[in-house]
């Protein structure tokens, strides 16, 4: 492997997406934030997603007893929002409060959605899986709350317009531009693939 240094196996994978995962029912069980950068999706149908807690986490305990909670796709202007709920405890403080972000139950689920998040997924935890330091919770995507902003003029989600965050090796990143769509490699007809 020429030019290749190679390290024993570890967390390499980049980027992938940092989440806003919401749980608590907002009644009996106060709303709550945790900072997830293990999340992704693993079925399209029906729609599934996984995101990956330590058991000792505030919100595990949270999602174990609602088995319902929120995946919500930050935009790069609450970056530090962001990072604030994955260093800071549930426990010790309304992240919601200190952040100045603003909850409303979810229309499938109890957990809050972040009205300041582009994008929520609403999730029902199906299984959960004890993989290490992290158990693996996975569950189906019951609906989707989309800022209205980002449906263009006919009728088709506009994901530039959310301008998420991607997390890599430590550090936040917000995503660039748009340089091809699935299959545009292998299509017949000849024309731009580019958005600006």
């Amino acid at each position: 492997m020429k030019n290749k240094i190679v390290w024993p196996g570890s967390t390499q994978l980049a980027p992938i997406p940092v989440v806003l995962v919401g749980c608590g029912n907002g009644d009996d069980i106060p709303y709550n934030l945790i900072t997830v950068a293990w999340a992704g999706t693993v079925c399209s149908d029906p729609a599934m997603l996984s995101v990956s807690i330590r058991p000792e986490r505030h919100s595990y305990g949270i999602m174990m007893k609602t088995r319902e909670f929120t995946v919500n796709l930050p935009s790069r202007k609450l970056a530090r929002s962001v990072d604030f709920c994955g260093v800071v405890s549930g426990r010790d403080c309304d992240k919601f409060a200190k952040c100045g972000l603003h909850a409303e139950k979810g229309t499938e689920v109890t957990a809050p959605v972040v009205l300041e998040c582009p994008i929520t997924l609403e999730c029902k935890l199906k299984e959960t899986i004890a993989l290490g330091t992290h158990t693996m919770f996975l569950a189906e995507i019951c609906a989707i709350d989309l800022d209205s902003r980002l449906i263009d003029d006919k009728g088709r989600l506009d994901i530039e317009r959310a301008d998420l965050l991607a997390y890599a090796h430590g550090h936040y990143y917000g995503l660039g531009e748009c340089i091809g769509h699935f299959g545009y490699s292998v299509r017949k007809k000849p024309g731009p693939v580019v958005r600006k």
